[in-house]
C-alpha cells in the first residue's frame, strides 16, 4: 500500500490511497472502523467490480466481529447488523427503481440511530444525504501499476475526526 496523499483544503478532507490487493482494501476498512459512531453515513462509490462490497464487508466485520456473515445487499437493498457501537445499516441501491422507494427502507432511522453504509447512492438523486464520508474506489486504466485507488472525502467534521487516521492501522 502506498502512503496516502492528503490534500487538506480549508475545511475538507481528501485522502487518496493507492492499493494493490484486496487485503489492502480490507486493512483500510479495518483502520477506518474505530472512528465511526452512530449517525455516521458513508457512501461507497465506484464502478461494478471496483471493490465497494469488499470494503463494506471488511468494515462491517471490523465493527461487528470477524465471524459475522456479510453478503451483498443487492437483492434485498438493505441488510442490518447489530454491533457493539450500535446498528449498522448496509444499503445497496443498485436495483432501486425510484428514489422515493428509499423511505420504505427505514432510511430516517438509519441516519439517526445507526452507522449507515450506502452503495450506489447516486440512485437516490436529490434525496442523498449531504454530510457524509465519501469513499470512492476506482480501477485505473489498463496498464497502470496499481490494482485500485481509494479516495476518502468529507467535510470539516470528518477532517477533524480523521486527523490521526492511518490506512491499515487499527486505533
Amino acid at each position: 500500500m502506498k502512503s496516502p496523499d492528503r490534500y487538506r483544503m480549508s475545511d475538507t478532507l481528501n485522502i487518496g490511497i493507492e492499493i494493490a490487493t484486496e487485503a489492502e482494501t480490507i486493512a483500510i476498512a479495518n483502520g477506518l472502523a474505530p472512528y465511526l459512531k452512530r449517525g455516521d453515513v458513508l457512501t461507497l462509490n465506484g464502478t461494478l467490480g471496483a471493490g465497494k462490497t469488499a470494503f463494506a464487508r471488511a468494515l462491517i466485520r471490523s465493527l461487528c466481529g470477524a465471524e459475522v456473515e456479510v453478503p451483498s445487499p443487492t437483492f434485498n437493498l438493505l441488510l442490518t447488523y447489530e454491533c457493539p457501537k450500535g446498528p449498522v445499516y448496509h444499503y445497496d441501491f443498485y436495483r432501486l427503481e425510484d428514489p422515493e422507494e428509499v423511505w420504505e427502507l427505514d432510511i430516517e432511522d438509519a441516519y439517526d440511530q445507526a452507522i449507515t453504509v450506502m452503495e450506489w447512492v447516486e440512485r437516490l438523486e436529490d434525496l442523498a444525504p449531504k454530510e457524509v464520508l465519501n469513499i470512492t474506489l476506482t480501477i485505473p486504466k489498463e496498464g497502470a501499476d496499481t490494482a485500485r485507488y481509494i479516495q476518502i472525502q468529507g467535510g470539516s467534521v470528518w477532517k477533524s475526526r480523521l486527523q490521526t487516521f492511518e490506512p491499515g492501522r487499527q486505533v
